[in-house]
C-alpha cells in the first residue's frame, strides 16, 4: 500500500517555534507561582489600546456592514482601493518615492508575508539570511528545502551584515532589526542593491518597525534607495505602529519593474506571479479591519499613533539607559522599540533566562533563539507598560548587584 509521504524537510526545524517554548516555561512558571506577578517583556505584543481613530472607523464600518447598501461580502484580495491610496500616499509619495496603487499588496500582517512570499520562488535559490534573526526567515526557507547562508551580525561588524561570499538569490533584510534593534544607513543599503543588481538577486526587506526611526539619515524604506525598485519586495505591518497584532493587518511591496528568470534564462514579472498567487491562496482582509488601517493616515490617527510610539520609545530608554548605568551593555533601543543586551557573567542566554523568571519574574527572549551568533545576548521589549518596565529593570538591576 503506497503510503502518504511527509515533506521531510519539517524534520529540520526545532520541535517548537521560539515563542512556543518561552510561552511554555512562563506558564509552568505561573502555574508552579501564583503569587508572583510575572513582567513580560519578551514577545513584541503590544499593550497600549488601538487608537480611538481607529476604532471610530471600525464602528462606522460595521454599521455600514448591517445596511443593504453598505454591506460587503468577498472583497478585493489585493486590497481595498481605499488602502491601498492611502498607503502610497502616506508611506511612500510623502518620502519622494514613487508606487503604484497595484504594487501594494493588502495582507493579515508581515509575518505572514514574509514566510508566504517563498512560494514565487524556486527551491534551487540560495538564501542569505543574517544570524540572529527573526525565526521565521529561517524557518520557512528550511520548510521549503533551500540552501542557507548565515550573515553574522555581531559587535564585530557593528551589527551591520556583510555581502556574501558566494552569489546568492535571496537576502533577507530587517532593519530596524528584530532582536538587535540596529539600523543600516543609507550607504550600507545602497551597497545591497548594488550587489543585488550585479548578481540578479532579490531582496525581501522587512520594515516592518520603521516608524520608530528617530535618527535623520536612516533609510525607513529600501525604496529611498536609486534601483531598489528593480531588486527588492518590501515588507510593512500595522501590528506594532498601529496596534493591530489582535486585529491583523499589515502590506507588502512588489514592484512591477522586478523580475524573476526560469531555467532558461527568461525574464517574469514577480509582481503579476505574486498576485496570481494572492487571488488563489488569500481571501483579503476583511473591510472593517481595512477601515481601521485607513484611519492611521488620517490628521487625528497620526498625531494618536505618534503618542504610542514615543510611548515604547520611552520605554526603550528606560531599559536601555536603566540597564547601562546598572552595567549591562546594551545595543539598539533607539531607532527599535528592541534592546538588545549582552548576558554578563558568561551566562548563556537561556540561563539567563531561567534566572530573570525563576528570581524575578520577569519575562526577555534568549538571543540564541534567533540563530548561534544570538548566544551570550538577551533582547527585551519596549512594548509593556512604563510603570511595568520600570519595575521589571528594577528587579532585573537588584538581581544582579
Amino acid at each position: 500500500m503506497k503510503m502518504s509521504l511527509i515533506n521531510e524537510n519539517f524534520l529540520e526545524l526545532e520541535d517548537s517555534y521560539l515563542f512556543s517554548t518561552i510561552a511554555k516555561k512562563v506558564s509552568k512558571f505561573v502555574e508552579e507561582n501564583p503569587d508572583k506577578k510575572v513582567i513580560k517583556l519578551g514577545i513584541g505584543d503590544v499593550t497600549k489600546p488601538i487608537i480611538p481613530a481607529c476604532i471610530e472607523a471600525m464602528h462606522k464600518a460595521v454599521d455600514e456592514m448591517g445596511t443593504k447598501e453598505g454591506f460587503r461580502g468577498y472583497g478585493p484580495e489585493q486590497g481595498y482601493d481605499f488602502l491601498r491610496k492611502a498607503i502610497v500616499e502616506n508611506d511612500y509619495k510623502a518620502r519622494g518615492i514613487q508606487i503604484d496603487e497595484d504594487e501594494v499588496f493588502v495582507s493579515d500582517g508581515a509575518k505572514c508575508d514574509c514566510g508566504n512570499i517563498v512560494d514565487i520562488f524556486a527551491q534551487e535559490n540560495i538564501v542569505a539570511i543574517t544570524d540572529p534573526v527573526y525565526p521565521v526567515y529561517m524557518d520557512t526557507n528550511v520548510m521549503s528545502g533551500r540552501k542557507i547562508t548565515l550573515l553574522p551580525v555581531n559587535t564585530q561588524n557593528n551589527f551591520t551584515p556583510e555581502l556574501p561570499k558566494e552569489k546568492v538569490d535571496l537576502i533577507y533584510l530587517c532593519f530596524p532589526n528584530n532582536p538587535t534593534g540596529t539600523v543600516l544607513g543609507k550607504e550600507d543599503l545602497e551597497k545591497w542593491v548594488k550587489y543585488a543588481k550585479e548578481n540578479k538577486s532579490v531582496i525581501l526587506y522587512d520594515a516592518a518597525y520603521e516608524v520608530f526611526i528617530t535618527e535623520r539619515g536612516i533609510p525607513h524604506s529600501i525604496y529611498e534607495i536609486e534601483g531598489a525598485k528593480d531588486v527588492a519586495i518590501e515588507f510593512k505591518s500595522f501590528s506594532k505602529t498601529a496596534g493591530f497584532t489582535g486585529l491583523r493587518c499589515g502590506y507588502v511591496i512588489v514592484p512591477k519593474s522586478l523580475n524573476g528568470y526560469t531555467k532558461s534564462g527568461e525574464q517574469v514579472s514577480l509582481n503579476k506571479m505574486w498576485n496570481r498567487r494572492t487571488c488563489t491562496k488569500f481571501n483579503g482582509v476583511s473591510y472593517i479591519v481595512q477601515r481601521a488601517a485607513e484611519a492611521v493616515y488620517s490628521e487625528e490617527g497620526q498625531k494618536q499613533l505618534k503618542e504610542n510610539i514615543n510611548y515604547y520609545l520611552e520605554n526603550a530608554r528606560i531599559i536601555k539607559q536603566g540597564l547601562e548605568k546598572a552595567g549591562f551593555t546594551c545595543y539598539g533601543g533607539v531607532n527599535s522599540p528592541y534592546v538588545w543586551l549582552k548576558t554578563p557573567e558568561n551566562i548563556n542566554s537561556w540561563e539567563f533566562f531561567d534566572k530573570l523568571l525563576n528570581e524575578a519574574a520577569v519575562v526577555g527572549t534568549p538571543g540564541v533563539g534567533f540563530g548561534e551568533c544570538g548566544e551570550g545576548y538577551f533582547r527585551l521589549t519596549a512594548f509593556s507598560t512604563k510603570e511595568l518596565t520600570e519595575e521589571a529593570i528594577e528587579r532585573i538591576i537588584k538581581l544582579f548587584k
